[in-house]
Formats: structure tokens, C-alpha cells, sequence
């Protein structure tokens, strides 16, 4: 993806360069057409390389109800868009610069990024992407633009499940033996998974992902990996679901299972996607940045938009169910609006650094959500703080992450209800996809309460 700021993630991508494609990387035998669905899963259909030349000169049909699908794959007939309208196809076409060698795969096989139009040639409203891109251009209109990068916690486990059928940390291929120690930083638990790893490195290199190392993190089996930032907010929301994407792939390929679940055990830390970001003027400047240690007007205002929108994007920084298993007092994961310097127990955190450098550190999503909506989320708070002049309280010290903060729904019914409740996420994300967001998981959790757990059994039965 090295050449998408030349040609601009907002283009097409022609025939021509998927042809110069070729000519550098040589022939392949299929070409996945990937989409990127509400819960930030990887989508697609494949062609053989005799067929792929289509894609570029005349795109390709996918029905629209791709992009609300929920967590399992389904459709379920969201406001009447499915069985009640015949389930319709619209246009798709390939993003330019996003044309990439998928180096995991048995076969030669490359991969590009598509995009949706509606009936009228416009960018498709339900698409998680082109909701990201409008959220852009309300900063755009203002003169300004974002940086910012997304790191991802998450479990390599076993590909067998215990006795009980439950998840269990792997087999360190170094000692032979079932990794059990909370060794956060630790190099020692690196070593045996090096092999994993570095393909997880080297594949995120052929595919233009600035992956930037792993450190092992606070429970057995647990890692995560940065993103380096990126001036192209769209292109750093491609890269953290490439990144989630093809850490998946390799880690099947070598017989574990990567999980980005927020909270895959009760005894021991979640997994989170921690987003920096920082904005930047018409000429660069970072306008959080103005020569003091505690930063700018305009920072202090950022962080009181994102404080007075956390409760209302809730169910998008945890989309399900299980997300909300995460949250909890004395976890380092946020169950307030607190903010602070240099403080990870806050929700929003001003790292430390040069002042050149300054941003916020948002540290509320699970691994599990969709970044391009996380990342919209975060540009409206901002953006809603920065037009309207929003004072955050004062920023913490020590410990602020032990009083829960009941304004916040920590349920995802609740959470949905907020969202949509909310005139500003309606504002910023479009009105209609967060009816559509809202229904769609409403109905996915109403679809896993009709399931019986086995917990049931044993305390009711």
C-alpha cells in the first residue's frame, strides 16, 4: 500500500495498476475482492486471475446487506432491508493503492480493498468506511485533519479447547510446555513464539502494514501490536482491520487461534484497541501543541468532547455482549471519563513526550470493535469539543480508574438505547446507520439470550 497517498484512498483503482501490480510481483492465480462488514469483519469474493481484470474495468455486485451483518454472518432483515426488499446487489469498486500480495496464502493470491456506491453513484451510507470519511470531512470543513494509529491486545491460544470446553493459553513450541506466567514485557515468552511472530511481521511489511513489534502483555498467551500513526486517517483505519486480519490468518496457519474477544477470561485482562490521535492544521501544526507541558486550549477542549460523547458511542467502542465483561474497578481499562498526563488508568491519556508529538491516547475500545467506526467515534468527540468549546473537568493523578461512572452504559441494551438516543452520534454518524447499527446488534443480542448456556443448566436444572 505504499502508493496510496500518491493516488489517494478515495480513487479508484484502474486496470493499469493492477496490471504494474503484476509486473512487480509476477503472475497470481486468484484475487480476493475484500470488504470490510459493521463488525469489522474481512469479507469477499474470489476470482480466478482470468476474471480479475473485470473487477478493475467494471466492478462487482455484492448485495448491500453485507455491511449489517452481525457478529454471525447473518442478515436479519434489518428495517426491512433483506428478505423485504429482495435483498438488492449495488456496485462495488477497488480503492486505489490498495492492491497487495497476500503472502499467507497456499496459492498465489493478491487482495484489494473495495467500496460500495448507492443507486445514485454515491458512496454507500452503511458502509463503515464512508461513515469514517464523512465524520473526516466535518473536519476537514473546519480545516483540519487527524493523525493516528491503533494498537490491538490479543490471545494466542490453543486450537484444542480444555476439558470443560473452554479456551486455554498454548503450548510455548520452545519448552513443551502450556504457558501459565503473567509476564508482562516479557522477552522470554516472546521467544518461543518468534516463529509466529516475525511471519506476522514480514506479512504485514508485503502488505504495507506499519506494524511496529509485539511485547507480551498481562496474562498467558496474551501480545499485543502497534500500528505506527498514520496522516490518512481512512488508510490508518485500513490498516488496523489488515492488521486484525491477517494476525488471524498467520496464527491459524500455525496451528494456535488468535482471539481479539474483549474479555476471552474472567480471571484475567481483556483485550483492548487503544487509539492515538492527534490533529493537525491546514499547515501541519499540531494544534494540540502549544509549547507548554499540559498542551493547548483546543487539546483541553478535544478531551471535554470526547468526556460529553462517551456515553452516547458506547455500544460502538463495545459492540457486544461480551465487551462489557472487560470493564471493571482496578483493571487499567477506563469506567469513567477521567483524563490525565502520562496515566494509563484513564480514559483519555495525554502521553508523555515532546510537545511537537502531543496527543490523546483513547483507551476505551475492545479489539473486538470495528476501527473505522471506533476511530469515527472518536474524530466526532473531538470535533463536538473543539466547535463547541467543550472544558473538560481537571485531569487526574494516581489511580482513576476505581469509581465506576454510572452515566455510562456498561450494558450493551443500554448502550444501544444511548446511542440511539443521541442527536450528535446521529449528526456525526448519519441518522440512518445508527438506526441500522443500533438494530442489528440489538437483534444479535436478543438472538444469543434464546440460547441456553450451560451455565443455566447447572444452576437451574
Amino acid at each position: 500500500m505504499s502508493d496510496r497517498k500518491k493516488e489517494g484512498v478515495a480513487g479508484r483503482a484502474t486496470l493499469a495498476e493492477f496490471k504494474a501490480f503484476l509486473a512487480e510481483n509476477g503472475d497470481i492465480d486468484y484475487l480476493d475482492a475484500i470488504y470490510v462488514d459493521m463488525c469489522g469483519t474481512v469479507r469477499g469474493k474470489r476470482f480466478p486471475i482470468e476474471e480479475a481484470e473485470r473487477i478493475f474495468t467494471s466492478g462487482v455486485q455484492m448485495p448491500k446487506s453485507l455491511y449489517f451483518f452481525d457478529v454471525t454472518g447473518v442478515n436479519e432483515d434489518i428495517l426491512g432491508m433483506g428478505f423485504s426488499d429482495g435483498d438488492p446487489d449495488a456496485q462495488s469498486y477497488p480503492i486505489a493503492g490498495s492492491i497487495v500480495p497476500v503472502p499467507w496464502a497456499s496459492m498465489k493470491q493478491a487482495q484489494v480493498l473495495m467500496t460500495m456506491m448507492d443507486d445514485e453513484g454515491a458512496p454507500f451510507a452503511l458502509e463503515p468506511r464512508v461513515v469514517l470519511a464523512n465524520v473526516v470531512a466535518k473536519l476537514a470543513d473546519i480545516g483540519l485533519h487527524a493523525v493516528a494509529a491503533c494498537e490491538f491486545e490479543f490471545y494466542v491460544l490453543d486450537r484444542e479447547r480444555d476439558r470443560k470446553n473452554l479456551p486455554q493459553a498454548p503450548i510455548n513450541p520452545a519448552t513443551g510446555v502450556r504457558e501459565t506466567a503473567n509476564e508482562v514485557y516479557g522477552i522470554t515468552e516472546l521467544d518461543g513464539f518468534m516463529g509466529l511472530l516475525k511471519e506476522i511481521d514480514e506479512a504485514a511489511a508485503e502488505q504495507g502494514v506499519p506494524a511496529s513489534g509485539a511485547t507480551a502483555e498481562f496474562a498467558p498467551g496474551q501480545y499485543e501490536i502497534n500500528l505506527n500513526h498514520e496522516n490518512d486517517v481512512l488508510l490508518a483505519g485500513d490498516h488496523a482491520v489488515m492488521l486484525r486480519h491477517l494476525i488471524g490468518a498467520i496464527t491459524r496457519k500455525h496451528n494456535f487461534v488468535a482471539s481479539f474477544m474483549a474479555k476471552p477470561f474472567a480471571n484475567q485482562t481483556g483485550n483492548g484497541l487503544h487509539v492515538h490521535c492527534s490533529i493537525l492544521d491546514e499547515k501541519d501544526n499540531n494544534i494540540f501543541d502549544d509549547g507548554s507541558d499540559e498542551g493547548s486550549e483546543r487539546l483541553r477542549h478535544a478531551i471535554g468532547g470526547l468526556q460529553a460523547t462517551l456515553p452516547d458511542a458506547m455500544a460502538l467502542f463495545a459492540p457486544n455482549l461480551n465487551s462489557y465483561r472487560r470493564f471493571g474497578p482496578n483493571l487499567f481499562v477506563p469506567v469513567n471519563r477521567a483524563w490525565g498526563y502520562n496515566n494509563r488508568s484513564v480514559a483519555f491519556r495525554v502521553p508523555a513526550g515532546s510537545p511537537e508529538g502531543r496527543r490523546i491516547e483513547h483507551r476505551v475500545s475492545g479489539a473486538d470493535a470495528n476501527p473505522y467506526l471506533v476511530l469515527a467515534a472518536i474524530l466526532a468527540g473531538i470535533h463536538y469539543g473543539i466547535v463547541n468549546q467543550i472544558e473538560p473537568d481537571e485531569p487526574a493523578e494516581g489511580n482513576a480508574c476505581d469509581v465506576v461512572d454510572e452515566d455510562i452504559p456498561f450494558f450493551l441494551p443500554s448502550a444501544l438505547k444511548r446511542l440511539r438516543n443521541s442527536s450528535v452520534m446521529r449528526e456525526y454518524l448519519g441518522s440512518h446507520y445508527v438506526e441500522v447499527y443500533a438494530e442489528t446488534k440489538m437483534l444479535e443480542f436478543d438472538k444469543f439470550q434464546r440460547t441456553i448456556s450451560p451455565l443455566e443448566y447447572d444452576w437451574y436444572l
